[in-house]
């Protein structure tokens, strides 16, 4: 298992609840970002295994966070969340570099198999 997740979501009570699931699966969340900008900083000083970000947040969308993280920490696996796969944005953002995509509809069994595939190097 990873040992560093780092969430970023503008949802409190979704980031609280993953994070909440995440724990039940023995699986430690390192921080938890509001904002792409907040995810650099935590990014740089808890030098995550792996992000979990949305796509769709205020002041820096998870796009352009994803961009700046993968530049300066291209080790880092950044997994986008999203409400749909229509997203326009995921074509670009694996196209960056995110290790895939996460719909937010998904079931928890499903969240920590990829977890799982993520770190035996999966996508």
């Amino acid at each position: 298992m990873p040992e560093k997740i780092l969430l970023v979501d503008d949802h409190t009570l979704f980031a609280e609840g993953l994070k909440y699931l995440l724990g039940t699966y023995g699986i430690e969340v390192a921080g938890v970002a509001k904002n792409g900008l907040e995810a650099l900083k935590k990014a740089r000083a808890l030098k995550p295994d792996i992000i979990l970000m949305d796509i769709i947040m205020p002041g820096c969308s998870g796009i352009e966070a994803l961009k700046l993280i993968k530049a300066e920490m291209p080790e880092i696996k950044i997994v986008m969340l999203t409400t749909s796969e229509e997203d326009e944005d995921l074509f670009q953002a694996v196209k960056i570099g995110a290790s895939g995509y996460l719909l937010k509809s998904m079931n928890g069994d499903e969240l920590i198999d990829m977890i799982k595939d993520l770190q035996s190097g999966g996508m």
